[in-house]
Parts: structure tokens; C-alpha cells; sequence
């Protein structure tokens, strides 16, 4: 191999590489509840978080909101960019996406996973009845309430309310007023908007393999070796947090919930990110490994 071979394979540089200095010290992942969240956590944050080096930290929202105001996305912008003790960070937690630029700050690595709307929805109204397998015996805020979606649907009851169906698109969207109004157009531009220009990767729970694998080759610094670990977990561990019952609705409560603006608005979202992200896998993953990088470098002077 020639000298100007040898400089040029030593050159190379892995897309998983170019990301800044800056936000290649921090992820942000700002999990959606009932998609997955806690399997995904677990799996690539606290069970790697020693191997590979880097703190994993959970940001608890106050009562339960995911919109953080104004003045607290400063102070967590400027706490986080400087903790330096806990740098590299993952950090977890429900809360809609914050954007660092507006603040002047280097934006974080954002990653996510979203579900299908309804099955996200469906899998909250039961929990809330049943709980799960990961807290088992913690009394949920309707225990005992054993009306079935369908039932709550032909009611028209507050649990089972479409409007409910609303977050994933906030979570994407932010912090802005209309981004938490059900069925605001402007709300889901942003959310497609924010997807596309600020976070590396969004999965879908039903693909979260091919996430994890995916996660691995974008981000080594992080999650080296996050696929093998995941395929050597008990299924006890992969699927944490899954509602201990669900009763899988009619045709009729579906067709009911289809016909809704604000489903089809969360459908159209979440369509939208399986499409990018099934486009993405098929440009880099073949014949069951990923491709070789697809680029090299040449007529290098002096």
C-alpha cells in the first residue's frame, strides 16, 4: 500500500463521527410515555452508562407536566452544558423538546421513539387500570375501574377522550402555546420540522432493534456494544413497563377513532417518522450488516 493509500484510509471518518464537540458531550432523550421508554432507557442508558463512561441522569418534571416555561429551560440549558462532572450525560426524562440555539447553545444530540397513536393511547388507558409488569402491585389512579375503552368511547368519557391521543406531536413541537392545542396545524409543521432538523434518529417501538443497532453505529462513544447487551437481556427486560392487561377494541371504536382529526393529525406525524426512519435503515443496513462507508478521499494536496 502506498504512502498516499495509507494516509487516505487513515483519514477516513465514520459518519457516526461528525457531530460537534460540543453535543457529542450530551444526548437528550425526551421519552414519550407508553412507547417503550423505560425498555429503551434501561437497556442503552443505565446498563451501559459504566461501560461505556458516560452519566446517566433522569430529569423528573414537576407534577407531571412535559412543558418546561421559559426561564427553567435557561437554567437547565446552562446547569447541564456546564455540570462538567457529570460530562458525557445521557439524559431521560418527559419532557417536550427545548431548543438550546435560542439560549446560544449548542443543540444536544436529541434521539426518541414514538408509537402508533392508538395503541399508545390504548396501552395508557389500561395501564392507568392495571399497571404494568415493572411496578407490580402500585395502586394506579383507576384501579378498579374495569370499563373497557369501547365502553368509555360509547360514553364519550374523559379517560378515553381523543384529545388525549395529542402528545407525541408536542413533545416534537415544544414549548410553545399552540404546540399543546389539539388539532393545531402550525403545532404539527413544527413537530415534523423539529424532527427533521434537530434530532439524529427517531424509532418506532415497534422496531427498537433496529433502533438500538442503529444508536450503536451513530453514537459508539455512547452505546458501544448497546445491540449484543440488549439480545442477552431476559424478556423480563425487554419489554418493561408492558400493561399487565389490554382488551383490544372493536371495529367500531376503531373506525370512531380513525375518523378523528386529531388521531389523523398524530397518525400523519408519526407516518411521517417511520417513513424517514425505514428510508434511513435501508440506506445503510444490507444484507443483515450495515454498509461500509460509501465515500473515500482522494487527490489530496499537499
Amino acid at each position: 500500500m502506498s504512502q498516499i493509500e495509507d494516509d487516505e484510509k487513515s483519514r477516513q471518518i465514520e459518519i457516526s463521527e461528525i457531530i460537534t464537540k460540543d453535543s457529542e458531550q450530551l444526548i437528550i432523550y425526551n421519552r414519550i410515555p407508553k412507547t417503550g421508554s423505560t425498555t429503551l432507557t434501561n437497556a442503552i442508558g443505565y446498563d451501559l452508562c459504566k461501560v461505556n463512561n458516560f452519566h446517566s441522569i433522569h430529569l423528573n418534571m414537576t407534577k407531571n407536566r412535559y412543558m418546561m416555561n421559559l426561564i427553567d429551560q435557561g437554567t437547565f440549558i446552562r446547569n447541564i452544558s456546564k455540570w462538567k462532572d457529570k460530562l458525557p450525560a445521557f439524559y431521560h426524562g418527559h419532557v417536550a423538546f427545548i431548543d438550546f440555539t435560542k439560549f446560544g447553545y449548542t443543540n444536544p444530540i436529541y434521539i426518541n421513539m414514538i408509537r402508533e397513536p392508538l395503541d399508545r393511547l390504548l396501552s395508557h388507558y389500561y395501564f392507568l387500570r392495571y399497571g404494568d409488569n415493572y411496578r407490580i402491585g402500585l395502586k394506579r389512579s383507576k384501579a378498579g375501574n374495569n370499563e373497557t375503552f369501547d365502553d368509555c368511547i360509547k360514553r364519550k368519557g374523559n379517560d378515553c377522550d381523543i384529545k388525549n391521543i395529542w402528545l407525541q406531536i408536542p413533545y416534537f413541537c415544544g414549548s410553545h402555546s399552540f404546540c399543546s392545542e389539539p388539532g393545531n396545524n402550525f403545532a404539527l409543521e413544527t413537530a415534523k420540522k423539529n424532527f427533521l432538523n434537530h434530532y439524529l434518529i427517531v424509532g418506532t417501538t415497534d422496531k427498537l432493534e433496529k433502533l438500538i443497532k442503529m444508536l450503536e453505529h451513530l453514537v459508539p462513544k455512547f452505546f458501544k456494544g448497546a445491540y449484543k447487551h440488549f439480545k442477552e437481556l431476559p424478556a423480563s427486560k425487554t419489554h418493561l413497563r408492558s400493561t399487565l392487561k389490554k382488551i383490544p377494541p372493536t371495529e367500531e371504536t376503531i373506525n370512531i377513532v380513525k375518523e378523528n382529526k386529531i388521531y389523523q393529525m398524530e397518525k400523519n406525524f408519526y407516518d411521517f417518522v417511520a417513513y424517514e426512519f425505514d428510508r434511513t435503515w435501508e440506506k445503510i443496513f444490507t444484507k443483515d450488516t450495515f454498509l461500509q462507508n460509501q465515500y473515500h478521499y482522494e487527490k489530496i494536496k499537499p
